[in-house]
């Protein structure tokens, strides 16, 4: 499996794919309304408010088992939410992305076995900034 990594900075991000696009517009909202420096949990519930406002269909917490040896394990990884059935959403409130978040991301993606993530970060001063879309692609 290939992966490419977007950040705000790609020209692509958002543009070509409507609906990590609607997820953050609407991650975007929050942001401005809130700023940074809160909790993760506040802003997934704002973030959750502002789907819902906007008629997209998510899934939160949603759980991710491992399959080890063929058996499912249930280790209690949770996924932040879920969008449209099609993309892993991982929210953040840290000081800066670092490259385990990606690799969580990552490995959230090849379990769950969808090819599209958002890593959110709201502790950015502009969220654009903590944005990365990871999409895994067949090779």
């Amino acid at each position: 499996m290939g992966l490419k990594v977007e950040t705000p900075e790609s020209p692509t991000i958002g543009a070509k794919d409507p609906v990590t696009g609607e997820i953050i517009a609407a991650a975007i909202e929050v942001h401005k309304a809130l700023g940074p420096g809160l909790l993760e949990s506040a802003y997934q519930a704002c973030l959750e408010q502002e789907l819902s406002d906007r008629g997209v269909p998510f899934a939160s917490q949603v759980e991710l088992p491992v399959e080890y040896k063929g058996r499912r394990i249930a280790c209690g990884y949770k996924l932040d939410l879920v969008i449209r059935d099609r993309v892993v959403v991982e929210l953040k409130a840290v000081d800066e992305l670092a490259p385990i978040h990606e690799a969580q991301l990552l490995t959230y993606l090849r379990l769950s076995r969808l090819d599209r993530g958002l890593l959110l970060n709201f502790n950015a001063p502009y969220l654009r900034n903590g944005i990365k879309r990871l999409i895994l692609s067949p090779k």
